[in-house]
């Protein structure tokens, strides 16, 4: 259909959106009244909104997923009756199934609103991040070269939240089509806005550079209107809409109680009768009852066609650091797929393109590249756009990357995104820096996240192969790196181990040396440390096997278990001591009743500030600290 093509509603179609609206503030009461809980007032103040809004944008309930379908993102996920309300209504899913099992377990009418349902873009619920992921989803659009529109339902309250602001300024730099729509009824949880925390929504979005428009948000002309204004700008316009809290209930209106607070039975009747609404809540109520969950379905994932490459093998004379491998795959990468042919790769950077080496990306694919500057929270939701079939890659420093902004991947794995999370300057490898900038707790924060792998490579090549992996298979990724120049790890013969014929397979762990005395378990940056301890245990007729783990969430236990025949296995991690690799092999030995001795080596506090090779001999973390700690562990037996 074509999305707001008529200049102004008719008087019948005005009357036909007001029966409608009415319909659904009994929607929302009866599920909210039924369920004994969720967000009557708002979904009531916005549901004017969403009437319009569905009932006009290029959204069809028969085809849900089409990829030049409009984006609706409802960044207030709390609003979800309405929601619900509205997409039943027209035909998304069945509304007497809405109504009946909203917020019973088991059902996918979550108290948020889920992508799992049917005309829902975005799982929201984490307010203020809603504005990022329209961003995100405007980028892949125009990177794919779709003409569809995104707009973005907000409330009031969340305006306060500071995403919103990096949000704003990346939409006005990149001149983006979105609309947003912010339901201003005045009112939140603890009471007024004023109260709360004072704010001038208008003077903000104005300050940013956004067209603003002022309307009442119960007035379907004028709401109609405005989003027809704000798609005919083809840049991004904020539509302030003045609401009610609990609209069409007179005493709902203006009671911010209500805005978490369901009904009870006396006050559902008399709601009934001011609306004029049949009471059928025994029939949801004997549906409820008798409720089987129906299985949940994610919108189906667009088919990703990349063009990996060949890999760069750096030789044992190469002086590299992982970043600039990271860089140079990356660059690669952006000219063998960004030719229309296959799956667009778009990288957003934080202001760090020469430390986090997507420079030569940025200027080989500009039109690929996108500068977030200093907004890590509002970049890592943006990056949410490889939801919407592109390759996202953001790439930061390990503290911004990971640490600030684990909530917004928290949401982009419940929204299952197909993010390349990279991050470089991990571990006391920052060196001078100093503590507030080296990043060791990288894998005890993303261990969290259920469907977050994560690769942490030994050397430039196998930097190279993780690259091109992760870009060509489905999921989230973080591929984590040190800041310094390291050796190439080699074999016995002094090749490079990660060669041309090396394949990367997720979850492959490497013996690098054998020995028979004693393992030494490794990732990243400490594996070449590892080989040097290997040489000097050596020399002392000490025998031990070197195994390097880059794949620390996906345990190679067979391996493990190999290790365990030593007797004595040590990890050896740049990472915090408790939380790292040394308790992910602990966890395996106990699952698995090995009968052997762990020590672990890592980060046992926050690190000075000094050169990176200095701050491992200050912890205890060297070559010769580490092979000292085998032979003593050796000399106990």
């Amino acid at each position: 259909m074509d999305r707001f093509s008529k200049e102004m509603l008719t008087t019948e179609e005005i009357k036909h959106l007001e029966r409608l609206g009415n319909i659904c503030r009994g929607d929302i009461i009866k599920m909210t009244t039924l369920s004994r809980q969720g967000h009557p007032g708002g979904s009531m103040s916005s549901i004017d909104i969403y009437v319009t809004l569905y009932s006009f944008a290029n959204v069809n309930p028969e085809d849900p997923y089409n990829p030049g379908r409009d984006r609706i993102v409802i960044s207030h996920g709390h609003t979800s009756p309405g929601v619900y309300s509205v997409l039943g209504r027209f035909s998304f899913f069945d509304i007497d199934k809405a109504i009946a099992h909203f917020r019973q377990a088991g059902s996918m009418f979550e108290g948020h609103i889920e992508r799992i349902v049917p005309g829902v873009e975005w799982t929201t619920g984490n307010l203020g991040q809603g504005l990022s992921a329209g961003c995100g989803f405007a980028v892949a659009g125009r990177v794919k070269g779709l003409d569809f529109h995104t707009f973005v339902v907000m409330g009031d309250g969340e305006q306060q939240k500071g995403q919103l602001s990096e949000a704003r300024r990346f939409a006005v730099k990149y001149n983006l089509p979105i609309t947003a729509i912010i339901d201003n009824n005045g009112l939140q949880i603890s009471g007024t806005n004023r109260f709360v925390m004072p704010q001038d929504i208008r003077a903000n979005y104005l300050s940013d550079g956004w067209e603003v428009i002022e309307i009442d948000g119960h007035n379907y002309q004028e709401i109609y209107q405005a989003l027809r204004y704000g798609i005919g700008k083809k840049k991004p316009v904020a539509i302030l809409a003045r609401t009610i809290m609990g609209k069409g209930v007179s005493f709902m209106e203006n009671k911010e109680v209500y805005h978490g607070k369901a009904l009870n039975m006396e006050e559902y009747k008399r709601a009934m009768e001011e609306l004029g609404l049949e009471d059928d809540l025994e029939k949801y109520r004997k549906m409820r009852d008798s409720f089987n969950p129906d299985p949940h379905k994610f919108p189906p994932a667009e088919t990703i066609n990349i063009d990996t490459g060949t890999s760069i093998i750096y030789k044992p004379e190469d002086k590299k650091d992982n970043r600039s491998a990271f860089g140079n795959a990356l660059k690669d990468l952006g000219e063998k797929n960004n030719d229309g042919k296959h799956t667009p790769i778009v990288v957003f950077d934080c202001d760090l393109t020469g430390s986090v080496k997507t420079d030569g990306f940025s200027k080989s694919c500009p039109d690929y590249f996108f500068q977030v500057g200093i907004q890590e929270h509002n970049a890592a939701t943006i990056a949410g756009a490889s939801s919407q079939g592109v390759i996202s890659f953001f790439a930061d420093f390990g503290v911004f990357g990971v640490d600030e902004t684990y909530n917004q991947h928290r949401l982009n794995s419940i929204n299952h995104t197909n993010l390349k999370l990279v991050t470089t300057h991990c571990g006391l490898d920052v060196g001078s820096d100093g503590k507030t900038h080296q990043c060791i707790d990288y894998l005890g924060v993303m261990r969290n996240l259920f469907d977050f792998k994560v690769i942490v490579p030994a050397d430039p090549n196998q930097t190279d192969l993780a690259t091109r992996y992760i870009a060509g298979e489905e999921g989230n990724f973080l591929l984590a790196m040190g800041r310094s120049v390291i050796p190439v790890i080699t074999d016995e013969s002094g090749r490079p181990f990660y060669n041309e014929n090396y394949r990367f397979e997720y979850g492959r762990a490497d013996i690098l040396r054998d020995g028979k005395d004693a393992a030494i378990i490794a990732m990243g940056t400490m594996v070449y440390r590892a080989l040097n301890a290997w040489e000097i245990l050596k020399s002392k007729g000490i025998s031990v096997k070197i195994i390097n783990v880059s794949c620390p969430l996906a345990l190679d236990r067979k391996l493990l278990k190999e290790a365990s025949e030593t007797r004595l296995i040590v990890t050896y991690e740049d990472h915090n001591v408790n939380t790292g690799l040394g308790s992910i092999v602990a966890e395996a030995i106990a699952e698995e009743g090995m009968a052997v001795k762990l020590r672990k080596l890592g980060v046992n506090y926050y690190g000075a500030s000094g050169e990176s090779d200095e701050l491992f001999k200050m912890y205890g973390l060297d070559a010769e600290a580490l092979a000292n700690i085998v032979e003593e562990e050796i000399k106990k037996r």
